[in-house]
C-alpha cells in the first residue's frame, strides 16, 4: 500500500504567491523564462531556472547556474519569500481549467515505493536529464518543484478534500496570466492529516506518476544517495520523502499530444497518399480542421487539406496494452513504415505539440513550410494510462499530456 505523509511545508506569505508560483522548469527555454520572471524578483524560476540571472549564453548545466539556484534559494528564505511551518500537515491543491477543476493532495511519497514498484511509471527517463534535476535536488536540500501523481479514487478521500474546501477558506486563490486557476488549502486539523495518512495506507495499493518522471526519479535517487552515505540512517529522515501532489484518476483528463514531421521522405503527397490506404481507410475532410473522434482514428494536415485515418482491422491489437495505442499505431504503421523515423526520442525530423496549442498549431507549422505533414491523435485515457503501468509496460514517447501544468512554490519540501 502507498506511503503518502505530511509535511512542514516552506511557503511563501499570500502577498507575493501570484508572482512566485511558476510553471515546471521543463516547459520553457531560458529565454522564455527569463520573459515569466521579469519585473517579479521573488518569482520561483529565479531558483528553477537560475540561469536566467546568469549571463547569456551560460550553458544551463554549468556549475555557476547551479550556484546561482543555491544563492537564491537562500535569498529567498532570507526575505521572508519562502516560510517553514511549524507542523506536518498536507495541502489541497486545485486547478481550474475551462469550468473543470481537478483537486489534488499535496503530500510526500516514499523513496521505498518508488524503489519497490508502488510508485508506478510509464515513460522511460534519461540519465541525462535525470542528473540535472538530481543535482538541483542535493544541492538545494529540497523539492522545490511537486510531481504530478494520480491514485485510483477513494471515496472517503474526496469527502475530506470536499468539506475543506467547502468550510475553509483558500490560503491561495487567484488566475494565472494563462488563464488557469489555481486555488490551495492548509489542512489545519491533526486528527484530518492522521485520516489522510491512513487511508493512503489501507486504500491506496498503488499510485502512479502521471507527469514528471525524471523530477519523479530524481528526488528517489537523491533520497537514496543520502540514506545511503548516512552510517545513522533510520528511515525517519526527511530526504526518504519527495513532494508530490496526488489527484484522484477520475478527475483527470489526458489531453492529446500530436506529431509534425519535416519532410515525407522522399515521396510525393500524391504517394504518400497511397502508401497511406495499405493500413488505412484515407478520407479528405477539406480546409477546415478536422480533429479525430475516436480511437485508432488520425488526423492528418498534408498540403493544405485535412484527411481522416482510420486504422484498418488487423492493424492492431486491442488485446496489447501498448500496441492497442494509437500512438504504437502512428509510429509503427506511418511514421517508421512510410516516413523511415526508427527513433521517436533521437530523430530530428520530427516533434511534438500538446495539444493545449489546438490543432490550428500543427496547420500553421505545416502552412510556414517548417514542417510537411502533421498528424492529430485521439487522446489516451486515464485507463490506458493505468492499464500500462500495472502491466510493467512503458508508454512510447510523447504519449501524455497534462494540463494544466502544476504551479511550483505553493509548499516546498526540504529534505535536510
Amino acid at each position: 500500500m502507498a506511503t503518502v505523509k505530511p509535511f512542514k511545508g516552506l511557503r511563501p506569505p499570500k502577498s507575493i504567491i501570484e508572482d512566485l508560483a511558476c510553471l515546471p522548469y521543463d516547459v520553457m527555454n531560458a529565454e522564455e523564462a527569463a520573459r515569466m520572471a521579469e519585473g517579479k524578483a521573488c518569482s520561483l524560476l529565479h531558483v528553477t531556472r537560475s540561469e536566467i540571472d546568469c549571463p547569456a549564453g551560460t550553458d544551463v548545466h554549468s556549475q555557476e547556474v547551479y550556484d546561482k539556484s543555491v544563492e537564491n534559494f537562500k535569498k529567498f528564505r532570507k526575505n521572508g519569500w519562502l516560510v517553514q511551518e511549524n507542523e506536518e500537515r498536507f495541502y489541497i491543491y486545485a486547478q481550474t481549467m475551462e469550468g473543470r477543476t481537478q483537486y489534488g493532495i499535496v503530500g510526500c511519497a516514499s523513496v521505498d515505493d518508488y524503489m519497490n514498484g508502488i510508485i508506478k511509471k510509464h515513460e522511460l527517463t534519461r540519465k541525462d536529464k535525470e542528473e540535472d534535476r538530481m543535482i538541483h535536488v542535493r544541492i538545494n536540500n529540497a523539492n522545490v518543484e511537486p510531481v504530478f501523481f494520480t491514485y485510483p479514487a477513494v471515496p472517503e478521500l474526496d469527502a475530506i478534500v470536499e468539506n475543506i474546501v467547502k468550510n475553509q477558506a483558500p490560503e491561495y486563490d487567484f488566475v494565472a496570466e494563462d488563464g488557469f486557476g489555481h486555488h490551495f488549502w492548509v489542512v489545519n486539523d491533526a486528527s484530518t492529516n492522521k485520516r489522510i495518512e491512513e487511508l493512503f495506507k489501507t486504500k491506496v495499493p498503488y499510485t502512479y506518476v502521471a507527469d514528471g518522471h525524471h523530477r519523479t526519479a530524481a528526488a528517489a535517487l537523491v533520497g537514496k544517495e543520502k540514506r545511503d552515505k548516512n552510517p545513522n540512517h533510520t528511515g525517519n529522515e526527511e530526504y526518504n520523502y519527495f513532494l508530490a501532489v496526488h489527484f484522484p484518476d477520475n478527475q483527470l483528463k489526458i489531453i492529446d499530444y500530436n506529431r509534425v514531421v519535416k519532410d515525407l521522405n522522399g515521396l510525393s503527397e500524391k504517394e504518400l497518399l497511397a502508401a497511406l490506404e495499405k493500413n488505412f481507410v484515407v478520407t479528405a475532410k477539406g480546409p477546415e480542421i478536422y480533429k479525430p473522434s475516436k480511437l485508432h482514428e488520425f488526423s492528418m494536415y498534408l498540403g493544405g487539406q485535412w484527411y481522416a485515418l482510420q486504422a484498418k482491422e488487423g492493424t492492431f491489437d486491442d488485446n496489447d496494452p501498448i500496441g492497442v495505442l494509437d500512438v504504437t499505431i502512428l509510429s509503427n504503421l506511418v511514421l517508421d513504415e512510410v516516413l523511415g523515423i526508427k527513433d521517436l526520442r533521437t530523430d530530428k525530423r520530427i516533434d511534438f505539440v500538446g495539444g493545449i496549442r489546438g490543432l490550428g498549431e500543427l496547420k500553421k507549422r505545416v502552412d510556414s513550410g517548417e514542417m510537411a505533414v502533421a498528424f492529430a491523435l485521439y487522446a489516451v485515457s486515464m485507463q490506458q494510462l493505468i492499464d500500462i503501468a500495472d502491466s510493467g509496460n512503458i508508454m512510447p514517447p510523447k504519449t501524455t499530456w497534462f494540463e494544466p501544468k502544476l504551479r511550483s512554490g505553493f509548499a516546498i519540501h526540504l529534505i535536510d
